[in-house]
């Protein structure tokens, strides 16, 4: 008696459920439709190029194909570990992006507690516009202005300091200045866009935190620092976890917009030796050898992290 009641328990919740799907897609018919494209780009740029990864573990051959190609196991990691490009890419990448994630990262959490102490709308919203333009200008465009700016030569920088009566930077053209640079040109184009996660936080905290807090006679500062920062600790925690997940990772558009011959210590990483292999050489099982190591390695950080975050108390990623 009990097990068919169970039973019957049961499949009237499958009913209820399956009862519910159809009505939320009966009332909201409109955004799943719009929600198509999103899903077929995925499915199709992120999903079937897994079947690629096989080329990996095989002596890949254009003309051969997937199936005429001798499968090889793990001799072409074998060959790319032993490669002295791979030891310089991968300690450049992850140079760039620990000094990306040290200097980039705290910075939309400053960004956004500075603007939303700004109580003035218009003028807080003209900063934010243009905080945002230059995520959405392309590295060729930045890497222009950035020569156009820092060049040896004609850059405007370097004129005003030569005006001034001092010798010019190379900015660009040294390969310590390109460091700094490139860090410094990263914030500028990523810290605006990284607030609006901080900023839409930050409106929920409860407003009757911040009364309280004035009751006690803290000023903005201390209600930055001990109600804003904790309130939104959570949402800090898992954007680091995303960041740390992009320690093997990086941007190959940026690195070539802002690449010279004059400076190269730091512009061989794992995303422009995974172009050099695949595309300009025609490697493409030590490139997909490559690209598969980066992902497993940030794969095994975000989950590094997100374990390490749960322990500390945190809610995690995962």
């Amino acid at each position: 008696m009990k097990k068919s009641e169970r039973m019957t328990n049961q499949s009237r919740t499958n009913r209820e459920k399956k009862n519910g799907f159809l009505r939320y897609l009966q009332r909201d018919w409109q955004l799943y439709v719009l929600m198509i494209l999103p899903m077929l780009f995925i499915l199709v740029f992120k999903f079937l190029p897994y079947s690629g990864l096989s080329i990996a573990f095989k002596d890949y051959k254009v003309a051969k194909g997937y199936s005429g190609s001798p499968w090889v196991g793990f001799s072409v990691f074998q060959k790319v570990f032993g490669k002295r490009d791979f030891g310089q890419a991968v300690g450049n990448t992850l140079l760039l992006n620990i000094l990306d994630l040290v200097f980039s990262f705290p910075m939309p959490v400053i960004l956004a507690l500075i603007l939303n102490e700004i109580k003035n709308r218009y003028f807080k919203s003209v900063m934010q516009t243009l905080l945002y333009l230059p995520h959405f200008l392309s590295w060729v465009i930045i890497g222009g202005i950035g020569y156009s700016l820092f060049s040896i030569s004609s850059g405007v920088v370097n004129v005003l300091i030569q005006n001034a009566g001092h010798s010019p930077i190379p900015f660009l053209q040294d390969n310590t200045w390109w460091l700094i640079s490139y860090v410094l040109i990263g914030v500028w184009q990523s810290m605006g866009w990284g607030t609006i996660i901080y900023l839409a936080a930050i409106t929920g905290v409860n407003s009757e935190l911040y009364e309280a807090a004035r009751v006690d006679g803290a000023g903005r500062l201390k209600q930055c620092l001990h109600v804003t920062l904790p309130c939104i600790r959570s949402t800090i925690v898992t954007l680091l976890i995303m960041n740390l997940g992009k320690l093997m990772g990086g941007s190959f558009e940026r690195i070539y917009a802002l690449a010279n011959a004059k400076a190269t210590e730091f512009t061989t990483t794992i995303p422009v030796l995974v172009y050099r292999w695949g595309i300009e050489s025609g490697k493409f099982s030590e490139a997909t050898a490559l690209g598969l190591f980066q992902s497993v390695i940030g794969l095994l950080l975000v989950v590094l992290a997100d374990y390490i975050a749960k322990r500390l108390g945190e809610d995690g990623l995962i």
